[in-house]
């Protein structure tokens, strides 16, 4: 039997843990959102369990209700930074909206973060929906879906090309000379496009990984083509392993007809496990979870990501027939199909759909054992749905700590996952290859650097 190529985790960190009502539990820091002490022990807990990254999800706006659960959040290029001082070999990936940023400032951040935590930096490409984002910026609303896909191919162009703006042998430090570095191996872009004019060259020499990982979560058509063109890593939410298999079929056969390797970009759904040392415990974790949900509250979030009343929806009654169409939605699209289609398939209440979003939004929860939650991953992988998982523990820290603990080690015996870290940076940790220098190939040429396909979108 052929060896199986290398299963890979991503620690997504959210507060106290991914279920809205964790920060409830008696156990649960309520400041664990903005508490440094709180983060770094979770990063130090997925390195030692030899995880791949760590991953902050971000937006430019207030999310939900902060009378009814904690909402406030730090910035996580900001965070990953101070966590890069506490870790030495996890990957740090920061998401960062291309809707309300400029390329240049968001390109010196991001290949800061790569110097600063010698090439661990990863950034999650995100456009924002909503006109209560909108609305922080000076506009009344955002553009619609397609423009702001269009907006975020300019913007990952230009910060592309920023990073290469230095070639790899730019700096001498000839002290001797007084030479610091060779100025024909520092240029300019001179980028004039749709969106965006950019001279650079950018005011940090080129990151250990050259560029940071790139890393999408969008699933509309929209996101799965931009996905296959820029992404390496693609982090998504499906709910049966059919859907799992048709979307990394599907992801994989976009990016080869742009001429990449379908092994250059990963699929990672996120997985919610729920973990006891029987099933009936991790059952009943996962009820006690449920039962601090505020059905009124949650109603209330549901009938928003609707666009419907939320007096059009009645707790012991399934969703109504007449609701928007995908096509009629402007934001997170796919998240919002995934919901009405998981609803309409299993003939959820509105209180039971309440509660299988409680713990993951969308994505798939699982309460089991530690030996159920291998399987599950497992057959997943074998099954050509997952070249590994985007891990969203439902309470922090102690649901990472049964992951790590309890479920990597199952999975290390059975040879899917690495003992120890073979690389330093994140690129090595996935795999993948440090990006060639389109503005000096010369210099990647003679050293065998490697590009990422990003040429067929210039």
């Amino acid at each position: 039997m052929p060896e199986r190529k290398p299963l890979h985790l991503n620690a997504f960190l959210m507060s106290v843990g991914h279920h809205e009502a964790a920060w409830r539990l008696p156990q649960s820091p309520v400041s664990g959102g903005t508490d440094l002490d709180h983060y770094t022990n979770l990063a130090r807990i997925a390195e030692r369990g030899k995880l791949d990254s760590l991953f902050l999800a971000d937006s430019p706006v207030l999310q939900g209700d902060p009378g009814r659960r904690p909402v406030s959040k730090l910035e996580p290029t900001v965070l990953l930074t101070a966590l890069a001082g506490a870790t030495s070999r996890i990957g740090l990936i920061a998401t960062a909206s291309t809707s309300y940023n400029e390329p240049y400032n968001l390109a010196r951040r991001f290949a800061s973060l790569d110097h600063v935590s010698g090439g661990r930096a990863g950034w999650n490409i995100v456009t924002t929906a909503g006109a209560d984002a909108a609305r922080n910026f000076g506009l009344d609303d955002t553009p619609q879906h397609h423009a702001r896909y269009l907006r975020a191919a300019e913007f990952v162009e230009v910060a592309t090309k920023l990073w290469d703006t230095w070639a790899d042998d730019a700096v001498l430090a000839d002290k001797e000379s007084g030479v610091f570095a060779s100025a024909e191996r520092v240029r300019a872009i001179r980028h004039q496009g749709t969106y965006f004019r950019v001279d650079g060259p950018l005011n940090v020499r080129r990151s250990p990984q050259g560029y940071p990982l790139l890393v999408q979560a969008g699933s509309s058509e929209d996101g799965k083509e931009f996905a296959a063109r820029y992404a390496e890593a693609v982090f998504t939410a499906q709910q049966t392993l059919e859907e799992g298999i048709a979307f990394y079929k599907d992801v994989k056969q976009r990016a080869e007809a742009l001429g990449r390797s379908p092994e250059g970009i990963k699929i990672l759904p996120g997985i919610v496990p729920v973990i006891g040392e029987t099933e009936a415990e991790a059952r009943e974790l996962d009820a006690e979870l449920d039962r601090l949900i505020v059905p009124e509250y949650a109603k209330r979030q549901l009938a928003e990501r609707l666009r419907i009343a939320p007096e059009d929806l009645h707790l012991d009654e399934e969703l109504p027939e007449d609701i928007p169409t995908e096509d009629e939605i402007e934001g997170a699209k796919s998240r919002y199909t995934l919901v009405v289609e998981l609803a309409r398939r299993e003939r959820l209440t509105v209180r039971e759909l309440i509660g299988r979003l409680g713990g993951g939004r969308g994505h798939r929860t699982f309460a089991g054992t530690a030996e159920q939650v291998a399987d599950t991953i497992e057959h997943w992988y074998d099954s050509g749905a997952a070249d590994g998982f985007n891990i969203m523990p439902a309470v922090l820290p102690s649901g990472l700590e049964a992951f790590v603990d309890r479920v990597v080690p199952i999975l290390q015996e059975r040879g899917l996952f690495r003992t120890e870290y073979e690389g330093s940076t994140l690129r090595e940790h996935y795999g993948l290859p440090r990006p060639a220098n389109r503005l000096f190939e010369d210099v990647d040429r003679s050293e065998g650097h490697l590009g990422i396909g990003l040429a067929a979108a210039t």
